[in-house]
């Protein structure tokens, strides 16, 4: 291994991605709180997309969302690779 490239990897800071992952999750959270607290109807489609499935019982209640699930993982994948293109 060439000085070079051993100086290159000693330089780099192995504490900082995981910093930058957490703080980005604290922000996803904490803006999802501000949509939950401060303007609930822009969220009011989730449950309530043809495909999800909603069984009530006397005594229980299912609740499986598919279609608006497969819509937020669209939108996620999308988002992350705008984001994390190389």
């Amino acid at each position: 291994m060439t000085r070079a490239i051993f100086n290159k990897l000693q330089h780099k800071p192995a504490v900082m991605e995981p910093a930058k992952i957490l703080m980005s999750l604290g922000g996803a959270i904490l803006a999802v709180g501000l949509i939950l607290n401060l303007a609930p109807w822009l969220l009011s489609w989730f449950g309530k997309l043809p495909g999800d499935i909603h069984i009530e019982n006397k005594n229980s209640v299912i609740f499986i969302p598919i279609t608006s699930m497969i819509l937020i993982s669209l939108l996620l994948t999308l988002l992350l690779n705008l984001f994390f293109r190389k």
